[in-house]
């Protein structure tokens, strides 16, 4: 199969070759390699609760409780009490009337996506969301109607002009994840009363970081009630794995019956379900932890904007240091990580060509001595660029 070959050596060519780095976690914010720690600066751990001695007690409770598996389809070999709990528990944060979880936040937007548009529908799009919701976008056989990234003018025009027959949906990530800004919610949803349209919000980025209490994009906005279809992911903030769909009690019966993704996949090991409602109850108990995490991601975007770095505005934990090419932001993660700092090169196809990236995500457990070293090894990096 020489098209494999041919492809790696592209790949190669064009500074685009990916590989996995095996790094020894040592706690939410610090890794071990090759014998050296490390500062971690791109993890989704928002909230470090992956290590938080509460969780870990429960996921190790649950296995000793369940077992390791859970032995296969939640609507073939029956559901763990603890899976009903956590779903009981994710819609009460959500102040929706249900909830349903998925194996992954991908899984969840695949099969929420493909189950509830046709191939008569019509779907709005943001440019800029995640490939969970495009590959959703394709699954379902609707039309696809790409707008520009949070350009309300334009996605006006386009439910303006777009014939459709079936239903409307207008799909947006909450907090974007190349770019760390905000969805436009609130306009959104004026567009959508307006065009009878259904919206779907990805939070896999903003469970846990933005809203009161981390509830996501809608209660940033204080606009829940207008968001009929809330996806988000135990696997970031809340430091386990899986996703979930919150909304009202028809819709979740109705992916129960209709999302492939749901019911064709064995379901969530005991210890994960566990672990992601002890995390839930740790956000709840504990809100001091997203105005620590909000508090270090304006550190951070304020030292890089001290330091003339250029920064998109914004609140969120994920900051691109643009740097355009691919080969500049490999070599730039090398280097960094010789200094101990673990930064993630985002390329193509994950972003658009020319504005390749250093992609840093702050958490709230990083202290600010080693966020402000790390912002100034970042900036003698990437100073010959600005020169030039």
């Amino acid at each position: 199969m020489q098209f494999l070959a041919d492809y790696l050596a592209q790949v190669k060519a064009d500074d685009l070759y990916r590989q996995t780095v095996a790094y020894n976690p040592v706690s939410p914010a610090h890794v071990q390699l090759n014998g050296q720690t490390c500062l971690l600066l791109a993890s989704n751990n928002y909230l470090g609760l992956t290590h938080n001695p509460a969780v870990q007690q429960a996921a190790a409770d649950a296995i000793w409780l369940y077992g390791t598996g859970a032995g296969g389809a939640r609507l073939t070999t029956g559901t763990f009490p603890l899976v009903e709990q956590l779903e009981q528990e994710l819609a009460a944060f959500k102040e929706t009337e249900a909830a349903l979880v998925f194996n992954t936040g991908y899984m969840a937007n695949i099969g929420v996506i493909s189950a509830l548009a046709g191939p008569n529908d019509v779907i709005f799009s943001d440019e800029l969301n995640h490939a969970s919701i495009i590959d959703g976008c394709r699954l379902s056989r609707a039309a696809v109607v790409v707008y520009r990234h949070a350009d309300m003018e334009h996605l006006h025009s386009l439910l303006k002009a777009t014939v459709c027959h079936g239903k409307r949906l207008i799909i947006s990530d909450g907090v974007f994840s190349m770019d760390g800004d905000i969805a436009p919610l609130t306009t959104i949803a004026q567009l959508a009363q307006q065009y009878n349209a259904i919206i779907i919000v990805d939070d896999a980025h903003a469970t846990g970081v933005i809203g009161p209490g981390g509830k996501g994009t809608a209660a940033h906005f204080g606009i829940a009630d207008k968001v009929q279809v809330q996806i988000g992911t135990l696997s970031k903030a809340l430091g386990a794995e899986g996703g979930f769909v919150a909304g009202s009690r028809e819709l979740i019966d109705y992916l129960k019956n209709k999302a492939r993704s749901f019911i064709f996949s064995t379901a969530l090991a005991p210890g994960t379900i566990a672990a992601a409602r002890a995390a839930l109850r740790e956000l709840s108990v504990r809100p001091e932890l997203v105005t620590k995490l909000n508090e270090n991601a304006l550190y951070v975007r304020d030292l890089l904007q001290s330091a003339n770095i250029p920064v998109p505005g914004g609140i969120t934990p994920i900051i691109p240091v643009m740097v355009e090419s691919a080969d500049t932001a490999v070599r730039l993660t090398a280097e960094l990580r010789q200094q101990g700092i673990i930064l993630t090169a985002i390329r193509p196809p994950t972003v658009p060509v020319g504005t390749s990236r250093l992609r840093m995500t702050v958490t709230a457990v990083h202290e600010r001595e080693e966020l402000a070293a790390a912002v100034d090894a970042i900036s003698r990096a990437v100073k010959p660029l600005r020169k030039t």
